[in-house]
């Protein structure tokens, strides 16, 4: 009998792989995919990306291949604190480097929840959170929402009945239902924050990716929020998510708390690539570059959310977002989307089914499309696959959505 190694309890059964599944989903060949949340690559800077790692290796070689600090290279901890304090004031003392988002969250987790503590969180809400809290045993709590995001009177009466150590939300373009928290909404959010002296985790990596307007400052921007703040920046939205990189800006003994965290999970994200990045951030202008790329996602974004609707069953709900990646689908009709991806998949075409995004009591109807990855018309004829799968499964009919 081959040896079975003992697993924690969260791995002891069927293990589930959401994340992984949506990569395995990219790579099948001919299928359209709308599940993962992937930048199109034909958009990046590739070239001056390519430069700055051949001047860095050229002039400041030994440097990059050396071990760095936990804390994060100097030169890109300063252009991150320039670019965050574009909204909220930040030293470079208040910037610790993360490989992406990702590992900011998990850090995050680390760092301020032990097994059993409550996080609340939005309902639905980032997939990959989900699994990082998970991990450290957290108990997550799911609170309602509408199209303004998070609902502050029940934000505030979730807090008082599960006492949670913090709160995680993702006010801008949100993964995965592509809302956005409106300004008062973020004022009303923090004013409970505030008033309840609960710590909040804002993520925000699609911020800088709006389409039709500015985006609202973060919720750390307000004033008093900044110190009882983490807030999660990342470059693999706006530049490339192949170099793996990010930030948490924090004030306080918390700062000191995610270094130490950061050093037993990674040591430090790879100094090559910190380099580089503060070489290209220093010395290329990426707000150019973010700018061109929101005029050809904003072309996408209109293509997917005008397509869903001719082909989605009556009574569907489907959001319009202002910025990000996603377009969030509610078939209702007690559809099981992960039946529904069987489905698809032998049509040629993949979503994410929602399920992944919940805390708790997930709508088994959902389903996540990303409209970033592929072209107008890549996105027309997926969306064709994807009728074709809706009447397989005879829900197609009559068409034409809320």
């Amino acid at each position: 009998m081959a040896f079975d190694f003992p697993l924690r309890d969260l791995y002891a059964g069927e293990i589930a792989d959401p994340v992984g599944d949506l990569f395995l989903a990219l790579n099948t060949p001919g299928l359209v995919s709308f599940a993962g949340g992937m930048p199109d690559a034909a958009l990046f800077d590739a070239e001056p990306l390519r430069a700055a790692f051949d001047h860095v290796l050229a002039h400041d070689g030994r440097r990059a291949l050396q071990y760095g600090t936990s804390e994060g290279d100097p030169g890109l901890r300063a252009v991150a604190a320039a670019r965050v304090s574009r909204h909220v004031p930040t030293t470079v003392d208040q910037i610790q480097i993360t490989s992406g988002s990702q590992e900011a969250i998990y850090l995050t987790a680390l760092v301020l929840l032990n097994p059993g503590d409550v996080i609340l969180v939005e309902e639905p809400t980032y997939l990959a959170a989900v699994q990082a809290f998970a991990l450290v045993g957290a108990r997550m709590v799911g609170v309602p929402t509408d199209d303004g995001g998070v609902l502050p009177d029940a934000l505030a009466a979730a807090i008082a009945e599960h006492r949670p150590r913090a709160v995680y939300l993702v006010p801008s373009y949100q993964n995965p239902t592509g809302r956005t928290m409106p300004p008062e909404r973020r004022r009303a959010v923090a004013e409970v924050l505030l008033r309840t002296g609960v710590a909040l985790v804002e993520d925000d990596p699609y911020g800088e990716l709006g389409f039709d307007g500015p985006t609202p400052a973060p919720i750390a921007a307000l004033d008093g929020m900044a110190e009882r703040t983490l807030l999660l920046n990342s470059l693999s939205k706006v530049m490339a998510p192949g170099v793996r990189l990010g930030w948490v800006r924090g004030q306080g003994r918390v700062l000191k708390a995610l270094t130490v965290a950061k050093g037993a999970v990674t040591m430090q994200s790879p100094a090559l690539n910190q380099l580089a990045v503060a070489h290209y951030l220093t010395h290329h202008d990426l707000d150019a570059h973010i700018d061109a790329v929101r005029v050809r996602y904003r072309e996408r974004r209109d293509a997917m959310a005008a397509g869903l609707r001719d082909v989605l069953p009556s009574g569907a709900e489907v959001t319009r977002p202002e910025g990000g990646m996603f377009c969030w689908v509610r078939l209702g009709g007690g559809i099981d989307t992960r039946a529904l991806l069987a489905t698809a998949v032998r049509h040629g075409v993949a979503f994410a089914p929602g399920w992944s995004f919940f805390a708790n009591d997930p709508d088994l109807s959902t389903m996540r499309l990303s409209f970033v990855t592929n072209p107008p018309e890549t996105i027309a004829e997926g969306l064709r696959r994807l009728a074709a799968a809706l009447a397989e499964q005879a829900v197609a009919y009559p068409v034409g959505v809320a």
